[in-house]
């Protein structure tokens, strides 16, 4: 398989209950905000959902406005001012996931830079297109080169960039970017930025959301998938001041291509604030958990810094085929991570589940140093 989440051959289909820390998901699971509203979804089922998704596009407005102050460490500072909002609906592009979003948005473009390892559809969309690719290869301790990011840029119509990035969980240092940044909104350039894990960098303002006040070089994309637990419901959503790019991803997108279960998704777990900070104070707790558990196993060379819900790291000498089946027969699935560019078969991909998950996986490891 090309990406995690594969419980289906090793697991459902062979009636075998899997414990899946290849795919990131908040093991909180899915918002009651959403279960608690289902009916409300069932009612719409008859009915085509509007084509302008107009009261959709409003709650993730919302939501955007909310959550600008809310991830902020200095929101929390009595003398703080609330910024003023900048984004409208017709910022927002809406997708039946990222995954379109990103297709779609990339095929927009001839010369692509993509910073690596990175999530591998960035890719495979951009090989589909017909474009050329370019990569910036990140440095051994798995940060971005920003230098040779800068570099590679001048050459492309086009960055993408993770943020935080699949599969080291890393961030953009939105000081050393910001030469990058220029660069692109002088030049007529595009700077693709997946927000797809964001929400689980806590309150400490690493998004580019409010960049774009003064950029209207940045596209950022975001799902619901990963934070709200909701991957089967396949919603996503692009915000760019950028219109002409907004309206040439539009152009190429089907009608009708978000649901109403979606639809009504959106509308409940956005405003789930119990949901947003239970998440929060569980990432918090079990990154740090995690981290720290994972240096002490003897088979792993290397954990690199995480800022998301996952961990990369580098075997000593197991390969990770051999870790993979390994795992498998106790009933839990890893990422094999040797199909990232520039990686190879000594890495693995760990979600970050609960505290019971998290202890039966390294329990496992450090059964087998």
């Amino acid at each position: 398989m090309e990406h995690g989440g594969d419980i289906y051959t090793e697991g459902i289909l062979k009636g075998r209950e899997i414990l899946d820390f290849s795919s990131n998901i908040n093991p909180l699971g899915v918002p009651k905000s959403f279960t608690n509203n289902l009916d409300e979804a069932i009612k719409a089922v008859e009915k085509y959902p509007d084509a302008e998704y107009r009261s959709l596009k409003k709650c993730i407005k919302e939501y955007l406005d909310f959550s600008v102050d809310y991830f902020k460490c200095g929101a929390n500072d009595k003398n703080y001012k609330k910024s003023e909002f900048f984004i409208s609906e017709k910022d927002i592009i809406l997708g039946n996931g990222a995954a379109e979003i990103i297709d779609l948005s990339i095929s927009c473009f001839k010369k692509v830079c993509i910073a690596v390892p990175s999530f591998m559809e960035y890719e495979k969309n951009a090989l589909k297109w017909g474009c050329d690719v370019i990569y910036s290869t990140m440095k051994k301790d798995m940060t971005y080169d920003y230098e040779d990011i800068l570099l590679q840029t001048q050459k492309s119509d086009v960055l993408i960039i993770g943020n935080p990035n699949n599969p080291n969980g890393g961030i953009i240092d939105k000081d050393k970017f910001k030469k990058i940044l220029d660069f692109c909104e002088e030049n007529n350039k595009t700077i693709i930025i997946d927000e797809a894990f964001i929400e689980f960098t806590g309150k400490n303002n690493f998004s580019f959301l409010e960049k774009m006040k003064n950029y209207k070089c940045i596209l950022i994309i975001r799902a619901l998938t990963k934070f709200f637990a909701l991957p089967g419901i396949r919603i996503g959503y692009g915000i760019s001041k950028n219109q002409e790019l907004i309206d040439k991803i539009k152009s190429k997108q089907n009608p009708w291509n978000v649901n109403c279960f979606a639809e009504i998704a959106a509308k409940y777990v956005l405003k789930d604030r119990n949901y947003i900070e239970d998440s929060l104070t569980w990432i918090d707790e079990e990154r740090k958990y995690m981290v720290s558990n994972l240096k002490k196993v003897g088979l792993i060379e290397e954990v690199y810094n995480t800022y998301s819900n996952f961990v990369l790291c580098k075997l000593k000498s197991l390969h990770c085929d051999e870790l993979y089946k390994i795992c498998l027969d106790k009933g839990i699935a890893i990422r094999k991570c040797d199909n990232f560019k520039t990686l190879n078969d000594k890495y693995i991909r760990l979600a970050i589940k609960n505290r019971e998950g998290n202890d039966k996986i390294i329990k496992l490891l450090n059964s087998l140093s």
